[in-house]
């Protein structure tokens, strides 16, 4: 196996967040369970206790950025159970800035908060939270509200957009796929792909902007949680576009039409945060196989698409796959009751 190729990627300034690098497992004990090719496991599940998941990649430049703004305070926005405004809040409060969080939906106040709403509250973010249809027509003027809300107070804001996945967010999964080339390398395979799951786009656009400037030759597949396939197609696309407008000397000599983006979808089911059947009967199985824990809305949906693809033919030719874990376990435990109906 070759040496790692010096991309000489320069970087922006980041923070370090994360507890890095995070183990790529095999998933040997699955393979004699089910056969097909040999799935190695990123745990990007472990890149820290809390701060559990992709999301705090991708947090390392979005704060960076903040400070470099001279910003006092962060505004995101999600679901309830939010991986990516949990990591928010938590990361906010150990920084020293301001949080707040437009969650999407209703809390039930007859039950406390739980997984991530918990965490968010006990680190402290201000939170409104609003229907999704008031959310989706209007989460704009929310922003816009909340940043003059902090101007008020005499402090800049730096808006951050869903799951952190825009210019700046790109960055943490092009610094990711480097570490997932030192990997494989380090444990002697070539992957025939690399798989994540899909919720809004920057996890993928990043890997597929690092395995392309690191010579492009695994492609990376994005299995969507959400929306459909010519939503994330745009989507990834416009976040790598709005990077190399924004990073021009970075992505010199890149040339986006060269780029491949690919996504599987069919594993919907019912919409974003609704797991069926299949779902948790595919996060049983690597539980009790593994020992390793995915969730319901990203990992456990977009695992179980993978296995469905393996199963029905897809990657026969396929030797070593390897899936980025990226972590959710806060959100699994409000869905206790569908594990074991």
């Amino acid at each position: 196996m070759a040496a790692a190729k010096d991309t000489l990627i320069s970087y922006p300034p980041r923070i370090q967040l994360a507890q890095v690098p995070t183990p790529l497992q095999a998933l040997t004990r699955l393979q004699q369970h089910r056969g097909g090719p040999l799935i190695w496991l990123k745990r990007d599940d472990m890149t820290g206790g809390p701060l559990t998941g992709n999301k705090v990649r991708k947090l390392e430049f979005l704060f960076a950025r903040a400070k470099q703004e001279s910003c006092e305070a962060v505004i995101t926005c999600g679901g309830i159970q939010s991986n990516h405004c949990r990591a928010t809040a938590l990361v906010a409060a150990q920084l020293g800035f301001d949080c707040h969080l437009i969650l999407r939906g209703k809390p039930d106040d007859t039950m406390p908060a739980q997984g991530n709403e918990l965490l968010d509250k006990l680190a402290g973010a201000s939170i409104s939270y609003c229907e999704p249809r008031e959310y989706f027509s209007s989460l704009e003027y929310k922003f816009a509200a909340q940043v003059e809300a902090y101007k008020q107070q005499g402090k800049r804001a730096m808006v951050i957009p869903t799951g952190g996945s825009n210019d700046t967010g790109v960055w943490g999964y092009v610094a990711a796929a480097e570490e997932i080339q030192r990997d494989y390398i380090a444990h002697g395979f070539m992957p025939d792909a690399i798989f994540c799951a899909t919720g809004s786009g920057g996890t993928q656009a990043g890997l597929t902007m690092g395995m392309h400037m690191l010579g492009g030759s695994v492609p990376v597949y994005g299995i969507n949680v959400c929306d459909d396939e010519a939503y994330f197609l745009n989507k990834v696309s416009a976040d790598l576009q709005a990077w190399q407008h924004t990073y021009p000397e970075a992505a010199q000599g890149i040339v986006q039409s060269e780029i491949k983006i690919n996504v599987i979808d069919g594993y919907v089911g019912r919409g974003y945060g609704i797991a069926d059947t299949p779902v948790f009967e595919t996060i049983r199985e690597l539980a009790t196989v593994e020992g390793v824990v995915l969730d319901p809305v990203y990992t456990g949906k977009a695992f179980n698409g993978l296995l469905q693809e393996i199963d029905q033919g897809r990657f026969a030719n396929a030797s070593n796959i390897v899936f980025v874990h990226t972590g959710g376990i806060f959100g699994l435990f409000p869905f206790a009751d569908a594990l074991f109906r």
